[in-house]
C-alpha cells in the first residue's frame, strides 16, 4: 500500500534526489534549503507555527512494504504579502490598425506583474519516473490529497490557492522563453535565476524592465511557450482543470508557464471532505476516497475502498493500520467523485 505522510529529515537525500529531476521553486535541489522546507513544515504539522506566512507542509509518498519514498508534494499556506509579492508576467493584446494600409494587427504582450494579497499555493509535486502510470495512480493520490488535508483544515489557508505549471524545457532542462527574453535582462542561466528565486526574488523587481515587451519581438519558437505546460505536466493540469484551477494569463517569468488559480471554497475536494468515525470492515461496492488520521508522524493517508453504515465510515482493516488509526477512530474522508456507493441499513451519506 502507498501511504501519504509529511516529510521528515530522513528523507532529505531522497527528496534531493527527486528534486533533481525538476525545477520547482517549491522544490529546490538544494540541500540547506530543502533541510529547512522540511523543518519548516515539521513545525507547521506539530501546530507550532501561528504566523501563516512561516507555514507550509510538505507530504512524501512512502511505499509501506518497501519504506522506499516515491514522490513528494507541498502546500504553502501563504505565497505573498507587503514587501514579497508574488511575481509574474501578465499577457496581454495590443491591436494596431493603418488606414492607408487597410491592414491590422495584434499582439501579446508581456508585463511583469506582482500580487501581495497572499495566497495559498499548491506545488513542488515530483513523483519518481518508475511509479508513474501505475494502476494504483500516485500521481493524483499526490496530487489531490493536498485537497483533502486543505479541507480538514479550512482555517489554516487562504481564500485564493495558486498552482504553477511548469512549462515545456529543453532536453537539458533549459527553456528558451529565458534565453531569449528573461536572460536579455538579466544574465543568469534558466537555472541559477530559478533556484536563486527560492531565497529572493527582488532581482527580478530590480532588473525588469518596466511596462509592456512585445512578444512578437521573440522568435517563433519561444513565443509559442507562452502559457503552455510540457507533456509530462499535463495530466496535473488537467486534474487541477477538474477542481476547477483556472487560467487568467498569469505566467512564470523563467518557463512561462501557466499560474491557475481557484477559491478554495469552490474546490470539490475541499467541499467534499468530512470527519467520520471509522470501523474495520468489508466494504461493499466499487467506491473509494481518501481517508486519513493524525497518526505516526502526525498525518498518515491514503486511497481506500469504503462504505457508510449508519453514521459510521466502513474501511478495511489494512488502511485503518496504514494510516495508524483503530477501530472507532475518527479520521478525515473526502469520497472521489466517480465513487457512488449506496449506503446501507439506512445510513446518510456524510462529506
Amino acid at each position: 500500500m502507498f501511504v501519504i505522510r509529511p516529510a521528515i529529515l530522513d528523507d532529505l537525500a531522497t527528496l534531493l534526489k527527486l528534486a533533481k529531476m525538476v525545477h520547482f521553486i517549491n522544490l529546490p535541489a538544494d540541500k540547506e534549503l530543502l533541510a529547512a522546507k522540511i523543518g519548516r513544515s515539521r513545525r507547521s504539522f506539530a501546530g507550532d507555527v501561528d504566523d501563516i506566512r512561516d507555514r507550509e507542509f510538505m507530504f512524501v509518498l512512502e511505499d509501506s512494504e518497501s519504506n522506499e519514498v516515491v514522490g513528494t508534494c507541498t502546500i504553502l499556506c501563504c505565497v505573498s504579502w507587503e514587501g514579497r509579492p508574488h511575481i509574474f508576467l501578465k499577457t496581454g493584446k495590443r491591436s494596431f490598425y493603418s488606414e492607408d494600409l487597410q491592414l491590422g494587427q495584434t499582439h501579446t504582450t508581456l508585463e511583469l506583474g506582482t500580487d501581495t494579497s497572499g495566497p495559498s499555493e499548491v506545488g513542488g509535486l515530483i513523483l519518481a519516473p518508475g511509479f508513474r502510470g501505475r494502476p494504483e495512480r500516485l500521481g493524483s493520490l499526490l496530487s489531490l490529497i493536498r485537497f483533502h488535508f486543505i479541507g480538514l483544515h479550512r482555517e489554516m489557508f487562504a481564500e485564493r490557492i495558486l498552482a504553477e505549471m511548469m512549462g515545456p524545457l529543453t532536453p537539458d532542462s533549459g527553456t528558451l522563453l529565458w534565453e531569449y527574453l528573461g536572460r536579455r535582462f538579466i544574465n543568469l542561466s534558466y537555472k541559477e535565476a530559478d533556484l536563486f528565486s527560492s531565497r529572493s526574488k527582488e532581482f527580478l523587481l530590480s532588473l525588469w524592465p518596466k511596462g509592456e515587451i512585445y512578444a512578437s519581438l521573440l522568435p517563433p519558437e519561444a513565443r509559442a511557450l507562452i502559457g503552455k505546460v510540457g507533456e509530462e505536466t499535463e495530466p496535473a493540469k488537467r486534474m487541477l482543470e477538474k477542481q476547477g484551477f483556472k487560467y487568467h494569463g498569469h505566467v512564470d517569468p523563467f518557463d512561462g508557464g501557466p499560474y491557475l488559480d481557484a477559491r478554495i471554497e469552490d474546490v470539490p475536494l475541499v467541499k467534499a471532505t468530512a470527519s467520520m468515525r471509522a470501523s474495520a470492515g468489508n466494504p461493499a461496492g466499487n467506491g473509494e476516497a481518501f481517508v486519513s488520521h493524525k497518526g505516526r508522524g502526525g498525518f498518515r493517508a491514503t486511497r481506500s475502498a469504503f462504505e457508510i453504515v449508519g453514521d459510521k465510515l466502513v474501511l478495511p482493516a489494512e488502511t485503518l493500520e496504514a494510516i495508524g488509526a483503530s477501530g472507532d477512530a475518527q479520521v478525515g474522508f473526502t469520497p472521489l467523485p466517480e465513487s457512488k456507493p449506496k449506503p446501507r441499513r439506512g445510513g446518510n451519506k456524510k462529506g
